[in-house]
């Protein structure tokens, strides 16, 4: 019976994408109802005749001109402005066909302190002329279910200036509530008159990525060292394990002792290297971090909309404690638990964003097998973290690892009164976490995550960790 639901609430979905999809291709908009409605009433007004035998005030056929002149000046403008409109919208078109014009897309995230992050679009319309006194709009489609915000498209000259220079081009700027990366599955351009009577779409088939940048939602302040050395460069309190044996080699010289010598590499080219004994020194360089994304709990809840707003809050917790950690003098490795793919960044700061933005609740790694506590000197865990892995984890850690632990029923975390009152007496809610909270107190998932919870916390006393709770 639930599967049929669940069936039946898909499909009513599929029919509203549907709708809402090819709704774009319908030229007319609530203006041309409200123009015609307007233009009926005054044609109405302008040339009803006089009653018989009313003699018409003095005044009156003055103000009868002045208003035909005035409504037929509009319908003059409207109709220039429709007949460029569609001119462009058919020469775009005809630029399509020979491939000569087409959207593209650049989109870049930044990050805010407390308030949802903005996704920045930088679109270019190459070869497309701009209606008199109309306008072009644009619309991503993403997600294969999701249409985004129109953004306007300004010439960046005028084409009657320079006619070999066609183009448009236009910044904007729209907010996604979800921390993740997006998938580009086209587009969509407007041609609209001055008045947006008529809006006539045209298809754009563009591909990519895009990635919703996560949240600073505090400031930590994190006391941590390096457990791995790589470099000589920083110098610190403690004694580090610096690498030697199995990976560094040097040319044999007098003194080096000889047992040292790796007759392999003598047999291949002739020549004596020695390894580099292991050593201690007061020097680290690399800082390990890692944030387990592994979920413990039924596999099934993995697509609830309630585990898509914990992976929100999750990944802020990361960012902000990440962020913390780059004002820091050590380099951070971020150790990710699933494969993504990565494009040539800039810096590290933007591979770390990647990381996080990218990452999503799996089952495939545990803790167990994803956190090295050799090296390793931040971790962070969620509520959904496996007990009993992170029981064997923890007992192979010492004061040196910082643990964070992110309790994710803080994510619906309301007064439930106040905000039941608040959504009768004042408005809807203004996020999809509003909405969800509700729901959130008589989820079956609710209480076995806080059980998890407190087993979590109770391991975390009784270990030898620095640890935190977020």
């Amino acid at each position: 019976m639930a599967y049929k639901v669940e069936e039946r609430s898909m499909n009513v979905q599929k029919l509203k994408w549907r709708i809402q999809y090819y709704a774009q291709y319908f030229p007319f908009t609530i203006h041309s109802i409200l123009f015609a409605i307007a233009t009926y009433i005054s044609i109405k007004w302008l040339y009803q005749p006089l009653p018989k035998g009313e003699i018409s005030n003095g005044t009156m056929p003055l103000i009868l001109l002045l208003g035909k002149l005035i409504f037929w000046s509009l319908l003059a403008l409207m109709g220039s402005s429709l007949i460029t409109t569609i001119f462009c919208w058919i020469y775009f078109k005809w630029l399509m066909r020979s491939q000569r014009a087409g959207l593209t897309v650049q989109f870049n995230s930044t990050t805010y302190k407390d308030k949802a992050s903005n996704i920045q679009v930088e679109a270019t319309l190459n070869g497309s002329l701009k209606p008199l006194l109309g306008f072009v709009m644009g619309r991503i489609v993403y997600d294969k279910q999701h249409i985004s915000e129109s953004f306007c498209l300004l010439s960046s000259q005028a084409w009657w200036t320079n006619p070999k220079k066609k183009g448009l081009s236009g910044k904007n700027s729209f907010t996604l509530y979800d921390i993740k990366e997006y998938e580009v599955n086209g587009g969509f351009v407007y041609f609209q008159d001055l008045f947006h009577l008529c809006s006539l779409a045209i298809r754009q088939p563009i591909q990519g990525h895009f990635n919703q940048a996560p949240l600073l939602v505090g400031q930590y302040h994190p006391e941590v060292a390096p457990k791995k050395t790589e470099t000589l460069d920083i110098r610190i309190d403690q004694l580090r394990k610096v690498e030697g044996d199995l990976f560094n080699y040097k040319d044999f010289e007098a003194g080096d002792d000889v047992r040292r010598i790796v007759w392999k590499v003598f047999a291949k080219n002739r020549s004596l290297v020695v390894r580099i004994p292991e050593r201690l020194e007061p020097y680290a360089s690399h800082l390990y971090f890692y944030a387990s994304f592994y979920s413990a709990k039924n596999s099934n809840w993995l697509n609830e909309a309630f585990l898509q707003a914990m992976l929100n809050k999750y990944k802020n917790s990361i960012w902000s404690v990440l962020s913390a950690l780059n004002k820091q003098e050590w380099a951070i490795r971020y150790i990710p638990d699933q494969e993504i793919a990565l494009s040539e960044l800039a810096t590290d700061a933007q591979q770390h964003a990647k990381f996080i933005s990218s990452s999503l609740w799996q089952q495939d790694t545990t803790l167990l097998e994803y956190f090295n506590p050799k090296q390793g000197s931040v971790l962070c865990i969620s509520s959904l973290s496996d007990v009993k892995s992170l029981s064997e984890v923890l007992s192979k850690c010492d004061r040196s690892t910082l643990v964070y632990y992110i309790k994710l029923s803080h994510t619906f975390k309301q007064n439930a009164v106040l905000n039941l009152l608040s959504r009768i007496l004042l408005s809807p809610p203004a996020n999809p976490i509003s909405r969800l909270k509700n729901q959130w107190l008589v989820h079956p998932m609710r209480l076995e995550l806080e059980r998890n919870e407190q087993q979590i916390s109770a391991l975390l006393r009784k270990s030898d960790v620095q640890w935190s709770e977020l």
